[in-house]
Order: C-alpha cells, then sequence, then structure tokens
C-alpha cells in the first residue's frame, strides 16, 4: 500500500458512500495480512481447544476436521470479499442491490447486533486479559483501557486497521510459530498422539463449527476491500482473502489443539497455552491481548458503518461526515461499555451463544448475496440507484430476495443446535449444528429461480428503463 501522503487524511474520511476510482489504493496482498492477523486470536485458540475437550478427537482428526471446514467455510468470506473492488460501498449498502432500499435493513439490523455483541465481548475479554498480565489493574479500568484503544483504531480507519495488520501478520504469526516449536521442543505427554480419537459427531461437529466461523466474517469483508482499484479484478482479492482468512483460523485452531493434548486432560484453554510453551507464555498472552484490540477495531467500525448505513436509508441526501462517525463512535462505545462494566462473569459464552445462534440469519444472506453477484447479475450493478430515496432499478423491496431469505431461515429452524434454541432434528448427527448447510442448499437454488422468472425479467428491463 503506497504510504500516506500529505494529502490524505489521518481519519478516514469516506463511511457509506462510493469510493471513487482517484481514491483507490492498495494491493490484494493487503487482504491476505488484514485476515490472517486477525485470526491469530485467543478466541480461535480456545475454540480450536474445543476440538479435543469437547468433541474429542485426537490430533489427526482434529486437524483434518480444522482444516476442511476453514477451507469450505473460506469460499464464502473470498467471494465476499472479492466484491468490494468492484463495488466500491460497504457490503451492507451494497444488500440494497439484492433486497431494496428498505428490504436490506434488517440485515443492516442483524448484522449491526452482530458487531456490537463481539465488541462487547472482546472488551470483556480484553479487560480480563490486562488484568491476568498486570492484576493491579481494576477490572472496569482494563475493560475500559481496551474499549478506549479499539475505538481509536476504529475511528481512524481503514488504511490504520491494514497498516496495523500487515505488521501483525509478521509478528503474530511469528510468535504463533515459536509456541508450535517451543511445544514440539519439550517432551509431550504419554498420551500426546493418542488422546481422542474418531467419532462421526465430533469430527462433523468440528467441520461445521469451521465453516460458520467463516461465514460469519462474510457481511464486512468488501468493508475492507473497497478502495482497491477496480481493475483489480476478481480473482487476486479472492485468493489474498482465502488464503489469510484459512491459513490464519487453521493454524489459530491447530495451535489450541496441540496445547490442549500437551497438557493434562481437562486443562483451561489458555491456562493450557502458557503451562504449554512455558516462558514464552506471557510473551504470547501480550501479543494475543494486543490483537484482541486491533481486531476488536473491526467490529466497531462495521457496527459505526450498518447505523450510518440504517440512517442514510432514511436520508438519501445525507452524506455522513467524518465527524459523525466520531461522534456515532463514541455512542457505540459509551453504550457497549455501559453494558460491559455490568456483565456477569459467563457474560462471554451467553453472549456468543446469541451471537451463533444469529448465524441463522446470515447464511440466507450470504446464499443470496453471492448468487445474485456472480450467476445473475455478475457484478454489474448500479451503484446510482443504490443510493436513490425510491431504490432506482432495485425498488424499495424486492420481494423474491426477501422471500427466498426467510424462507431460508425458516428451513434451518429443525436443524439448529444453538444455546438459545434446539430444533427437533439438531441431534441428527449429535453435537454438530448442520443447520447451515439446509440453509445453502435451499436458498441458493431457491433465490436463483425466484429473481430468474420471466415475470422477474420483464419487470427488471422495465425497471432499466428507469429515469429521472
Amino acid at each position: 500500500m503506497p504510504q500516506m501522503s500529505r494529502q490524505d487524511p489521518l481519519i478516514e474520511n469516506h463511511t457509506v458512500d462510493y469510493v471513487p476510482p482517484a481514491e483507490r489504493h492498495g494491493k490484494a496482498r493487503d487482504l491476505f495480512t488484514l485476515w490472517f492477523s486477525t485470526n491469530i486470536a485467543p478466541l480461535p485458540i480456545v475454540t480450536g481447544a474445543m476440538v479435543a475437550q469437547v468433541f474429542h478427537l485426537n490430533l489427526m482428526w482434529g486437524l483434518l476436521a480444522i482444516a476442511l471446514g476453514h477451507m469450505l467455510g473460506g469460499v464464502v468470506i473470498a467471494l465476499a470479499s472479492a466484491q468490494g473492488p468492484r463495488m466500491g460501498i460497504p457490503q451492507m449498502v451494497q444488500s440494497r442491490g439484492q433486497f431494496g432500499r428498505y428490504g436490506a435493513l434488517l440485515i443492516v439490523f442483524f448484522a449491526a447486533l452482530i458487531y456490537i455483541g463481539f465488541f462487547i465481548s472482546n472488551i470483556v475479554l480484553a479487560g480480563k486479559s490486562i488484568v491476568g498480565i498486570v492484576p493491579s489493574v481494576p477490572v472496569p479500568a482494563s475493560i475500559l483501557i481496551g474499549a478506549l484503544s479499539a475505538t481509536a483504531i476504529g475511528v481512524i480507519g481503514y488504511r490504520f486497521i491494514h497498516s496495523l495488520n500487515r505488521i501483525g501478520t509478521w509478528v503474530m504469526g511469528s510468535a504463533l510459530l515459536a509456541g508450535f516449536i517451543y511445544i514440539f521442543a519439550h517432551d509431550l505427554p504419554a498420551d500426546f498422539f493418542t488422546r481422542g480419537g474418531f467419532n462421526a459427531a465430533g469430527w462433523l461437529a468440528t467441520v461445521s463449527l469451521g465453516v460458520i466461523w467463516q461465514i460469519s466474517f462474510s457481511p464486512y469483508t468488501s468493508d475492507y476491500s473497497r478502495y482497491l482499484p477496480a481493475d483489480i479484478g476478481i480473482t487476486r482479492p479472492f485468493i489474498a482473502t482465502y488464503l489469510g482468512a484459512t491459513l490464519g483460523t487453521i493454524l489459530s485452531f491447530a495451535f489450541g489443539l496441540v496445547a490442549a493434548l500437551a497438557t493434562p486432560e481437562g486443562t483451561e484453554a489458555m491456562v493450557a497455552v502458557k503451562q504449554a510453551t512455558g516462558w514464552l507464555g506471557p510473551i504470547l498472552m501480550v501479543l494475543f491481548l494486543l490483537n484482541i484490540i486491533s481486531h476488536n477495531a473491526l467490529n466497531l467500525y462495521g457496527a459505526v458503518l450498518s447505523i450510518i448505513t440504517s440512517i442514510q436509508t432514511f436520508a438519501s441526501q445525507w452524506t455522513p461526515s467524518i465527524k459523525v462517525r466520531v461522534v456515532l463512535s463514541g455512542v457505540v462505545l459509551t453504550g457497549c461499555c455501559v453494558v460491559a462494566l455490568g456483565a456477569s462473569a459467563d457474560f462471554i459464552s451467553q453472549f456468543i451463544g446469541l451471537i451463533l445462534a444469529l448465524l441463522l440469519v446470515l447464511v440466507p444472506w450470504a446464499s443470496i448475496n453471492l448468487i445474485d453477484f456472480y450467476i445473475i447479475k455478475r457484478g454489474a450493478y448500479d451503484i446510482a440507484s443504490i443510493f436513490r430515496a425510491d431504490g432506482g432499478v432495485y425498488g424499495r423491496f424486492n420481494l423474491h430476495a426477501i422471500v427466498a431469505y426467510f424462507i431460508g431461515i425458516i428451513v434451518q429452524l429443525p436443524f439448529a443446535n444453538t444455546s438459545l434454541y434446539v430444533g427437533p432434528w439438531a441431534n441428527l448427527v449429535e453435537g454438530a449444528d448442520l443447520s447451515w448447510l439446509v440453509g445453502l442448499v435451499v436458498t441458493c437454488p431457491l433465490y436463483y429461480c425466484l429473481a430468474t422468472r420471466p415475470h422477474t425479467q420483464k419487470v427488471r428491463a422495465a425497471r432499466l428503463g428507469y429515469s429521472d
């Protein structure tokens, strides 16, 4: 990415508006460093430890399931990311081209809720990490430090986020590699390679977890590729995002699995990391803390863009300024801190359960988004219509997308296996939530059929003649 010139503002000056070609910059490799560094963090490591501790897989079967799940799910996040250079707008704004101007509001609401949920969870986690490193710092102060640091990064915006993650790729990647070397260079438990085994339920649950993990990022991936030059194409952003997202998460999940197997059975995941890595453990804890803060900036950034998108839906002539984004960031920060400071001891697990349940609404959206962009419209959207008060060629509501979306949610419910709701067929494969697969299989062909009906084509053709 080119160095920031004197004319480049320190704080990003775009919000949800279109990024014109003259302001495009960066390389596809920036997407690799962003998604690689973002995924080397405590949460994926803790989740990777579950492969041995909860799903009872051994090293070989665990690694195979981890790799397969993330490689499959990575296709979704990479295809979403590759849309950014072509569109030049945030992912949620782009949804107006599929659901209509007002039809997209429900998707934007769910996306904002997910961002805010992860932001709160991460500032609680950051606060606990600070206390773990410096016990003399009170928990409330630790939470505020983590929240303010992430907010500062999110307010500065796109360039700074990418810059931090370019550095983070080398630092976090090297630290994780050093951790692996340390563990395997020391004596391993006698049952390291044999603890656990193969069971179909645990294996499928691990694969599903990897797929869901990747899909959860898809609502905001193009937010971080929209500044790339339009002529960069589809292939390079796809490959860079795919490799970054999958390699980062596979390594983190694998590290959690290895640390769990290298310590006595039943050891808590992050305690296992400390024990297994010896003198390197405290250093890793500090680096993980910094990565939590950096990653959490993405959640705040996405939440603010989603809120602005919602407001701008009802005020089509309004172009939000830098000041608006800064003020909204402060409002979100204040509200999240109030919730985090009053959070119970098991808040993170409860909130993550809620967020994972909300993924039921992301799978149909991702299905419609990808089918519409790559197969139906093939990347040809009318950007001006996306910002028109009446939706232009896309209208206020696209009933075909809305119907397909809700049916995609409904068909998942019988198979859902979440902390909030368990469907009657949730245990077809014990412990594995396969609702995402049903959602994909039903929504993709349903939306394609509805969107390509002869009547639909006539309506689209009439709208293409839309004039002021």
